[in-house]
């Protein structure tokens, strides 16, 4: 799963561990072969006419769509966003594995990332951890490789998967799809999946019902008779806070590309913390000025 460690859970051995890669992001190992599907792009072009209303109407406070599933054995989020970039601006900085360590570690749990480019597959090398500082060595290293599934001028497919994980997880899977749309913009589609066995279950549930029990997601259950919404819990929860926090730190991203290049970090790092405080029932963690001192030093250290 996605890591959304809490700071107790560090002192427990193998509930620790499997935490730290079960709730942030982990993926690793795939073929450098791209098939591209001809349908690919149709289909989500389809898919954005389909989410019109949806995309413009939402509690999120931008034109995206979230969706989760869970099954016996796994996981699943999409998030679906129109995004105010052009098509070929967005495929060149997302076609670059270096820069997708620049995205991967605005996520407040990843302490390190390394692309190795000088041969094949081309792997990302990523260290997740605490949401505080921490040692390089008390993080969990996981080596990822990095997949152009599709590049062409009109739909752009990036892929990061894993067959196995630590502690029975197993089949992660990290896909980046995007298409031009009317009036210069992209259409964006990132999916977050995984499965797990007996272990990682019952490590979850450990985690859910102690000092994971107040976390929401944002998917809305019911309203109280005060009229305060209800929001979905257990491992939907996690699975949706932590596919937003990677969906925030692709568009902080991208939203800095035209800036200098000494500036760049800084506006990331802002621009990250800043969606992520428009929704702090799921994602307030710890304050802005902790955050990006964390971030800085962490950056500095992967170079």
């Amino acid at each position: 799963m996605l890591l959304h460690p809490l700071h107790a859970l560090f002192r427990h051995g193998w509930l620790t561990r499997l935490l730290l890669v079960s709730i942030a992001f982990s993926s690793a190992g795939l073929s450098q072969a791209a098939v591209l599907d001809p349908q690919a792009a149709a289909s989500l072009h389809a898919q954005y006419a389909a989410l019109g209303e949806k995309l413009q109407h939402n509690p999120f406070q931008r034109k995206l769509y979230l969706d989760s599933s869970e099954s016996s054995n796994g996981l699943k989020g999409d998030i679906y966003a129109l995004i105010d970039y052009p098509f070929s601006s967005v495929s060149k900085a997302l076609n670059d594995p270096k820069n997708w360590c620049d995205v991967l570690i605005l996520h407040i749990n990843t302490k390190y990332c390394h692309a190795t480019t000088d041969k094949t597959p081309i792997s990302l090398m990523v260290s997740i951890g605490k949401k505080t500082a921490q040692p390089l060595e008390d993080a969990y290293p996981i080596e990822f490789s990095y997949r152009v599934a599709a590049l062409t001028a009109n739909y752009l497919e990036i892929q990061l998967n894993a067959d196995k994980g630590p502690m029975s997880t197993s089949q992660y899977r990290i896909q980046l799809q995007a298409v031009p749309v009317v009036n210069g913009r992209t259409f964006l589609h990132l999916t977050y999946s995984y499965a797990y066995g007996l272990s990682g279950r019952l490590a979850m549930k450990a985690y859910l019902a102690t000092i994971g029990s107040d976390k929401v997601g944002f998917t809305l259950t019911s309203r109280q008779s005060d009229k305060q919404p209800e929001y979905i819990g257990g491992m939907r929860g996690v699975v949706e806070r932590n596919t937003m926090r990677y969906y925030l730190a692709i568009d902080a991203f991208l939203g800095a590309v035209a800036t200098p290049p000494a500036s760049q970090l800084q506006k990331r790092l802002n621009s990250w913390f800043t969606a992520t405080e428009q929704y702090p029932r799921q994602l307030k963690e710890i304050d802005r000025t902790a955050y990006i001192d964390m971030k800085r030093s962490e950056y500095l250290r992967q170079q």
